[in-house]
This record gives C-alpha cells, structure tokens and sequence, in this order.
C-alpha cells in the first residue's frame, strides 16, 4: 500500500449500497466512490454486467471514466469489458487493484491486452472462492441426475409411463475424477467423499488435497481416465485446458460415464462430446458453461436427452454479491496492512 492517508476505492461495477458501505466499514482511511446513476440496474443477484439496456449519455460517460481514472483500488472492471478495462489502466498511474467479480476474471484480464509496466504496476484479483458452494452443490445435482437416470425419469413422466422398476447406479461406491482441485474441485471432492465415493483429482502441481484419495498431474489424464465412472471438470479457459476432453480422451473413458462441467466451456471438444454422448460413450453431461455463450440455438446439445443445459448460472445464488464483497474486503484489510492478497491473478497463466 502507497504510504497515504486514504485509500480511494472506485465502485465500478453495480453494487448494493449497504455493501459499499460494508466496504467503507473496514477502515477509516478508506474512501468509498460510488455513482450509482452511472451503473447499470441489477436483473438478478450477481448481475454485475447490469441491464444491457442501459446506456449512459456522453456527459455521464466522461463522468464515469473521470471516476474511475481516478481510483487507487477497482472494485470490478469497468463495465465488466476487457477495452473499458484497458483504457482505464492507461489513465491511471495511480491504480494499483482491480478486483475482478468473476472467479476466471483472469481471462479478462489477459483479454485486456496489458503492457507488462501495468501488469507489475497492478494487482488483479478474483472472487475465486465465493463460488465454491453452490457449483459443488450444483455438480452433485448433475451427478445424481445421471445416476438416478433423470432423462428417463422425464421422458416416462411425459408419456405418463409406469414401468418396472429399474435400477438406477448408486454414487456411494462409485469413483469420480476431478478435474481441477481449487476451491471448487475441493468443494466438489467434500461432497464426493461424504457420499462414500472414490475420488481421484488432477492437478497441475501435485499435492496432497483433502477430501481426495489420488492426487495425478493433469498430464496424466488419459492414464487415469478410465477408472472414473464420473467425470468433474472444474478447470479454467487456457491454452493448455482448451479442448482438454476431446474425442481421444473420451474413448479412453468408461462407457456411460458422467461429465459434469462446471468450469470453463472451452475445455470439452464439443463435437467430439456429442458423438460421445449419441453412441453412449457418455451416457450423460450436466454443462453449466459453453465454448459459446449462449450456446447457439444450433447446436445439438440443446436436443440430446442425456444432456442438461444450464445457462452458466450453477454458481449463482442469493448471497453471492455479499459473498464477493467479503473476499474484497478481506483483502482490502490485507492491502492495508501491506500483507500480500489472496486469489491474485497470474496474467502468464490466465487465472
């Protein structure tokens, strides 16, 4: 931290007053700025892109950029767009935080195309944390669906069908493997492990992770694949990740497997996933993101009957706007103190 009287944090992004005023609360030295005519009105919890019918007129334009420009600390990326926050971080020597709202706010830093001055000069952070739950709750929910055969359960309900009974595939006893031990894969694997399941991770640096039997490089995928009757992705969008599960790791899965996908869309081949998914070498996917989003009304996942689509929201809740300002304010505490910031972003890597 700057050796100052204050801490000029610029609210950039749309945000409840009661929780500026939780921001403000942490420290007398620090100054909390917000507009709120200048930031679009919330449609739901979390809705930090605001309403896209909003527009400012270029008088409250020039007004918000002057306020931004004007911040030592960013509470979320101007307008949540890469350019907005790139031209902010050339206006401003004086920043030195930008706390993005997105746990993968890392991608959007890298889309941003910063020098390496700013990049040495700024910390970037995330609200990597805040959702953990729900997206764990969220992948379990997908589990369950493909154990319990939630396809089929919906197809006979609407023929109104009662069939003999079927016997669906237990998770207690069953292995899953997690694709990414962060605080969501450590969620996930919490949940796994009370549910008396096997559980194997890969991660890109090996450690012992809580909650899971078998740590693996992600190098060592396609060698550990195949003893996994589910599949839990919770990885971020890079260039190593991207089409991570393509058709040659898919063949190399259980036939029926599970895919669960709660990171980042661009880690599934998602050709190579529906012909898994027609011949049954998947026999179902719960996909909260999408290479594309909103996925295009053209393609097939929309139609497969062992797939469940949602609309990148497993990770949405109530509180997760408090959520978020907790974990800002928590490193706001640390800026003070001049003691390093969790969740800081590494431009080199992506997240």
């Amino acid at each position: 931290m700057p050796d100052q009287d204050t801490v000029r944090v610029v609210v950039a992004t749309p945000l409840a007053p009661e929780l500026c005023d939780r921001v403000a609360a942490v420290d007398p030295r620090v100054e909390v700025v917000v507009d709120q005519e200048l930031l679009p009105p919330m449609r739901h919890p979390a809705d930090f892109a605001g309403d896209p019918s909003f527009s400012r007129t270029p008088e409250q334009q020039a007004r918000f950029d002057e306020l931004v420009d004007s911040a030592e600390v960013l509470y979320g990326i101007p307008d949540v767009q890469p350019p907005a926050l790139a031209r902010t971080v050339a206006a401003n020597p004086k920043l030195r935080w930008v706390m993005t709202m997105a746990a993968g706010g890392g991608g959007q830093v890298v889309a941003a195309g910063l020098p390496d001055e700013a990049l040495q000069r700024i910390v970037f952070t995330t609200s990597a944390g805040a959702h953990g739950i729900p997206l764990a709750e969220w992948a379990i929910f997908g589990l369950v669906c493909g154990c319990k055969e939630l396809p089929r359960l919906q197809r006979q309900q609407r023929a109104h069908e009662w069939p003999n009974r079927v016997v669906g595939r237990p998770l207690e006893g069953s292995t899953v493997l997690i694709a990414g031990l962060g605080g969501i894969g450590q969620q996930v694997a919490k949940r796994c492990k009370a549910l008396g399941m096997t559980t194997l991770g890969v991660k890109r640096r090996v450690s012992e992770v809580e909650n899971v039997d078998e740590v693996h490089p992600l190098d060592d995928l396609a060698s550990i694949v195949g003893r996994a009757d589910h599949i839990v992705l919770t990885l971020p969008g890079t260039a190593q990740t991207e089409k991570l599960v393509n058709a040659q790791l898919l063949s190399l899965a259980k036939p029926g497997v599970t895919i669960v996908n709660v990171g980042r869309g661009t880690v599934i081949d998602e050709d190579a996933l529906v012909d898994a998914l027609r011949s049954g070498q998947v026999g179902f996917a719960a996909l909260d993101v999408f290479a594309v989003e909103p996925l295009p009304a053209d393609s097939p996942l929309w139609d497969l009957d062992n797939v469940l689509v949602s609309p990148h929201s497993g990770g949405l809740d109530s509180r997760e706007d408090e959520r978020i300002c907790e974990i800002f304010c928590d490193n706001l505490r640390a800026y003070l103190a001049g003691r390093p910031l969790a969740n800081v972003v590494d431009p080199a890597l992506g997240y």
